[in-house]
């Protein structure tokens, strides 16, 4: 999701490459000073040190943000103008809420120490609720002797577009003003060159002992284990008669909230604690992460740079998680097909028909000073909401859903065979239309991404590999679903496109001399002839040919590619591998999965227990247990957990899907809507786990709870409980 530009300059006769930041490239310019957490609903995230502090360390993207607007720049807990010691700070388990447990330094005054260090509990209870950070500072003396001291918070807002926190810089911004309002109350206000009016507004609970624009203190005095809470609630542009909710209301309600939010879906147990772990924090991210739209429960992207609706993000997370929750996908096509592309916009790079790659509703998208609004410069969005739609109908039967996104669907396939194709050649290409918009357009966007064995970036057009492989795998499932519409001609002709595609994908992206499929075509449609993932991605489209395809498969698991922790993104070896780089050698968690249901496509079910190992030892030593977006495709050591990529984002919605992913594609399961029946075609457990439990499996208005048990490698099946008229087997393939 990041970029860059590169330019390239002849000196002394060789080429040398003079990187400069793309407008929407990430930096990083330091360590953190303290670890980050980050909490969210729906279009509120925070993110804040490990004392509970926005803005008391560098190195991190604190702040409370809202609609892609940072609303609190800072808001800092001080003791007599000291900042308290940490003693430890957790995350609830389903994410609700992070509790912050600090104590008292030595406090001095004239000399003396009037307040012996570690005398005072301070706990800090954080958590977000419809547009409103709530915080509780629970103080509680456990010396044996009277405490008098001052406890002030610190705030400030800056009212920041997420494009400047990123690093974007801007000529002229709006203006801002802050004010009491009352004895209990602050407003911060902001007008923006936008026209739109923001507003945060700080309420604090008891009256302070003294309350300016920038900071609130209260005068304690406590008696020997008296205990004392304050509370403040910071609103996003609320109205100021209304009043946020008492802070343990809120809570109460936020969380029977979550729980209802997650009520319908499947859930897993297995015989190994720590991936019951794994697959608790990656249910409670992707639910932290879902967000309530008008067109249904929508996914975002992730925390910080990403908390809004992504389409290729949604639309993988959606087919990564719709076995064990399809209302998921129902969601994200309702929403990417509401705003599909209508017209042609060149700064947005829309044409009609094309899906949705990102949209934002800060100031500067507003401006247009960003392309995002609504912005359609991704490549594969359009194939995979098809693609997404026809698998969501084969998993649920849902025909009304699909005859109301039919008409999408249509203008989708539409793009593909017209503006997605602009030079006629049957492959599905891009280029951006404004040097404002993303150089690259598949899911590896970095600048460097998508090069030659040379080193030498493609130009002109370019047909990515795994973009074939979603057309044809979305024209076939389009086809069928055809069929359901009574459509025959329709699904025929889609069917014969399908197959010439494939033949056609064969003679132009395998390399005899790689034994390996191209990255890509480039513009004058050489191919660019370099190991990569995508070709990984080739098996789960199930588009390549059954001996290529094991070809693929045997070598993503040599060395080159697969580190011990998965598969990397650009095999060792190649020209601009790089094990640190964002898309050039590190492992992303999503492309693995997609890459191991393709293995179990075609029967690998050993190569799919190997990636599944190697994540799943790296879960095991990621803090909280949580997959990032990417880490660094350096090979496993002994003893050594994997190295984190700096600015990967955690949580995120595709990693945190990943372990269903890897589970789904192990156990092989398959739905047929019209037998009623759940399958599990070859299903091969890996070495860590002897045992999985399936509870609340749905299929229609039936479910079912199963266990599956390793012996060696084979497996037994155990039908727990049926509700419904539901048939479960096993199906054994060569």
């Amino acid at each position: 999701m990041s970029a860059e530009v590169v330019t390239q300059v002849a000196v002394a006769s060789r080429i040398v490459e003079v990187v400069a930041e793309q407008p929407f490239y990430i930096p990083m310019t330091g360590p953190a000073a303290r670890p980050r957490r980050s909490l969210k609903h729906d279009d509120t995230f925070i993110v804040l040190d490990s004392h509970g502090d926005i803005g008391a360390s560098a190195g991190g993207p604190d702040g409370l943000f809202h609609c892609d607007t940072r609303y609190l720049a800072r808001l800092e807990l001080v003791l007599d103008d000291l900042q308290p010691l940490l003693l430890g700070s957790n995350l609830r388990d389903d994410n609700s809420a992070l509790t912050v447990d600090l104590t008292n330094p030595d406090i001095y005054r004239e000399g003396r120490i009037v307040l012996q260090k570690d005398m005072l509990h301070i706990v800090r209870t954080i958590f977000l609720w419809r547009g409103t950070a709530y915080q509780r500072i629970g103080v509680q003396n456990h010396g044996d002797r009277p405490a008098s001291f001052d406890m002030t918070l610190l705030f400030d807002s800056d009212f920041a577009d997420l494009f400047e926190v990123r690093g974007e810089k801007r000529k002229r911004r709006g203006t801002g003003s802050s004010r009491l309002n009352g004895p209990t109350d602050v407003v911060f206000e902001y007008r923006g060159l936008d026209e739109a009016e923001r507003a945060a507004a700080l309420h604090f609970d008891p009256r302070p002992s003294r309350l300016s624009v920038n900071a609130a203190t209260w005068q304690l005095e406590l008696e020997p284990h008296q205990a004392k809470s304050l509370f403040v609630a910071v609103s996003c542009n609320r109205p100021p008669t209304l009043k946020p909710a008492r802070f343990f209301a809120g809570l109460l309600a936020h969380r029977r909230e979550m729980r209802q939010s997650t009520m319908g879906a499947a859930s897993i147990e297995t015989s190994n604690n720590i991936f019951n772990e794994v697959l608790c924090q990656a249910m409670a991210d992707l639910n932290m992460l879902m967000t309530d739209t008008p067109q249904g429960r929508y996914p975002y992207a992730g925390i910080p740079w990403y908390s809004t609706t992504f389409g290729r993000d949604g639309l993988i997370t959606a087919l990564q998680m719709l076995w064990i929750d399809p209302r998921i996908a129902k969601g994200v096509l309702r929403r990417l097909a509401h705003f599909q592309a209508k017209r042609n916009d060149a700064l947005a790079d829309a044409n009609p028909g094309k899906i949705l790659h990102e949209m934002r509703g800060g100031e500067m998208a507003a401006l247009r000073e960003v392309p995002f609004a609504q912005y359609y410069g991704s490549v594969d969005s359009t194939a995979l909401f098809v693609l997404l739609a026809g698998r969501y109908f084969e998993r649920t039967g849902d025909e009304a859903t699909l005859t109301e996104l039919w008409p999408a669907i249509e203008m989708a396939l539409s793009w593909i065979d017209g503006p997605g194709d602009p030079d006629g050649d049957g492959f599905v290409e891009y280029q951006r239309a404004s040097e404002q918009g993303l150089a690259n357009q598949g899911w590896k966007d970095s600048y460097d991404a998508i090069f030659h064995a040379d080193g030498a970036l493609a130009e002109g057009y370019i047909a990515l590999a795994e973009v074939q492989g979603y057309v044809f795998a979305a024209k076939q499932l389009a086809a069928r679903c055809a069929l359901r519409l009574r459509m025959p001609d329709k699904a025929a002709r889609l069917m014969t496109e399908a197959a010439a595609l494939a033949e056609r994908f064969e003679q132009a992206f395998w390399c005899d001399d790689l034994g390996f499929y191209a990255l890509a075509l480039d513009g004058a449609k050489r191919p660019c002839k370099v190991r990569t993932s995508n070709a990984g991605q080739l098996l789960f489209s199930g588009m390549i040919r059954e001996d290529r395809a094991r070809k693929v498969a045997a070598d993503l698991m040599r060395p080159h590619f697969f580190s011990g922790w998965g598969i990397r993104t650009v095999a060792l070896g190649e020209v601009r591998y790089n094990p640190m780089s964002y898309h050039d050698g590190s492992i992303w968690p999503h492309d693995n999965a997609l890459i191991a249901l393709g293995l179990a496509r075609y029967g690998l079910k050993h190569s799919v227990a190997h990636v599944f190992k190697g994540l799943f030892d790296a879960a095991s030593y990621m803090d909280l247990r949580r997959l990032p977006e990417l880490f660094c495709g350096f090979r496993r050591e002994k003893r050594r957990g994997p190295t984190l990529y700096p600015v990967a984002c955690a949580p995120q919605a595709w990693a945190s899907a990943t372990p269903f992913t890897l589970l789904e594609a192990a156990l092989g399961i398959e739905f047929d809507v019209a037998r009623n029946e759940i399958r599990l075609r070859n299903p091969h457990l890996p070495a860590f786990v002897y045992e999985v439990a399936l509870h609340d499996l749905r299929l229609g208005e039936s479910s079912v709870d199963l266990r599956v048990r390793r012996h060696g490698d084979d497996v037994a099946l155990e039908v727990l409980r049926t509700r419904g008229q539901i048939q479960v087997s096993i199906v054994l393939t060569r």
